[in-house]
């Protein structure tokens, strides 16, 4: 265990230093200034004195030789020190500290959301035995992954907030403010939760323990629940390190729509300034959270599936009858 979690923490400092140096690397091939930008904040179109245009390119290390900037950035991030926004001046620590309250309070409910979501329709769509029901069930996530985000949230806005005047259009605080963002942003995460859980449910469904299940005089509801779910639950935990990465991203669009302060609004603005240190903290910090994520999972695995568990103690075998074994030994113990 030692030796592989030794493995997984070099894993994950190649991977920061990819995602620090990619950043760096296409955040200084754009062709637009920062300094400009932050200059002429206010986009009057005004002559910027290029005095000070010359003293704030050198307060940030703009003036100095590429490698030499990777450099220095490189070692103050090591050190935890993100340095300072261009445009604002705030340390980045305290501008992403400031606004990742909300997006974590948007994607845990998101989250929550698209699990009890997936979840649900991928247990309706394997449990009915009306095959015109299934299917269309079925279908669904297909629909729920195709449709934009943006185009789901001017969707609810238009029917919740506007014509039914249920939850506050933009803006909103609590969870009448945070209910419609997170069902936009948790439609295409639980379509994929429920698309992954779905064939996992019906793969498992065809192993020789669920037989010997129902002989036994077990329920579809009650062998589904109990001994299917586990093992066909891994390939959904699998993908949670994607899903959460693809919440942060989803985070910007939702903020835009909505109208909410978070860490997509800022991922917006500092794009947009080519605000560098700001952009590349982000990009650190969903990094870290990307790699911590399926740290977990990686952790994790041999709760949901003993067979994970007996291969990683040398137990070797066929997946199938070792499957069956397993299935056997936990009804016999039920």
């Amino acid at each position: 265990m030692a030796r592989y979690l030794a493995l997984r923490a070099l894993q994950a400092i190649w991977v920061l230093w990819a995602a620090f140096t990619l950043s760096f690397v296409v955040l200084y091939l754009l062709p637009a200034d920062p300094i400009s930008i932050a200059a002429d904040g206010g986009g009057a179109g005004t002559p910027v004195d290029k005095a000070a245009i010359a003293e704030m390119q050198a307060r940030y290390g703009l003036d100095r030789p590429l490698w030499e900037q990777y450099s220095t950035a490189l070692g103050h991030a090591v050190r935890g020190d993100l340095g300072h926004s261009i445009a604002t001046g705030q340390p980045v620590t305290g501008a992403i500290g400031d606004a990742l309250p909300a997006t974590l309070e948007l994607t845990g409910t998101a989250l929550l959301f698209a699990v009890v979501g997936g979840v649900a329709l991928a247990f309706a769509a394997t449990q009915t035995r009306r095959p015109w029901l299934r299917n269309a069930l079925a279908a669904l996530p297909s629909l729920g992954v195709s449709v934009p985000t943006f185009w789901t949230g001017l969707l609810l806005l238009q029917v919740f907030s506007f014509q039914l005047r249920l939850a506050p259009a933009f803006g909103g605080h609590g969870f009448a403010g945070t209910v419609l963002p997170a069902l936009t942003l948790a439609l295409p995460i639980g379509a994929v939760i429920a698309q992954v859980l779905t064939a996992g449910l019906e793969t498992t469904w065809r192993q020789p323990f669920v037989d010997v299940a129902l002989a036994k005089g077990g329920s579809r509801w009650w062998v589904r629940r109990t001994h299917v779910l586990r093992p066909a639950s891994v390939p959904a935990f699998t993908i949670a390190g994607v899903l959460v990465g693809n919440m942060l991203a989803g985070s910007v669009v939702v903020e835009t729509v909505f109208a909410r302060q978070g860490v997509g609004r800022l991922t917006q603005t500092a794009v947009l300034a080519q605000d560098i240190p700001v952009v590349q903290g982000i990009v650190l910090l969903t990094s870290v959270v990307f790699v911590s994520v399926n740290l977990a999972v990686d952790l994790l695995y041999p709760m949901l599936d003993p067979r994970i568990a007996a291969r990683s103690r040398g137990v070797r075998g066929e997946s199938e009858q070792t499957a069956a074994d397993t299935g056997e030994e936990a009804i016999v113990r039920a």
